[in-house]
């Protein structure tokens, strides 16, 4: 029971936080997005996974941006979600998106993705449908 109240407090805390992101706080990154948050069972602590597009030293700079401003954003968010405590937020760089996309980048070079010859209507690549 308590394993899927914190389940509910983790992504709504996420949908906020990442509200708040968008109208609070201006990136030089070409996108910002909350990926994960984890809040302990206490609910005293919520470690935020954020993804950045853009360069390493982007990265860097809205993370150092986010624990700049981490005061102000708790306040804002313990204004949106009423809980026993608004968790201390501690925010991290999730860099699983672009680790993805390093390895798909490889892959093509190496000619290891099939070759796609048709797209969908919405423009997607049709794979064969002969794939394991």
């Amino acid at each position: 029971m308590a394993k899927h109240r914190l389940e509910r407090v983790n992504e709504l805390i996420r949908r906020e936080l990442g509200d708040l992101l968008r109208k609070e706080v201006v990136f030089d990154a070409q996108l910002v997005t909350v990926q994960q948050v984890d809040v302990t069972p206490d609910l005293k602590h919520a470690h935020i996974y954020m993804s950045v597009i853009g360069t390493p030293e982007q990265g860097k700079h809205v993370i150092h941006l986010l624990q700049s401003k981490r005061a102000q954003l708790q306040y804002l968010l313990s204004r949106r979600v009423i809980i026993k405590y608004t968790p201390q937020l501690h925010f991290k760089l999730d860099e699983g998106i672009e680790r993805g996309t390093r390895v798909i980048h490889l892959m093509d070079e190496l000619k290891l993705l099939p070759e796609v010859e048709e797209e969908d209507d919405f423009g997607n690549p049709k794979l064969p449908e002969n794939l394991p």
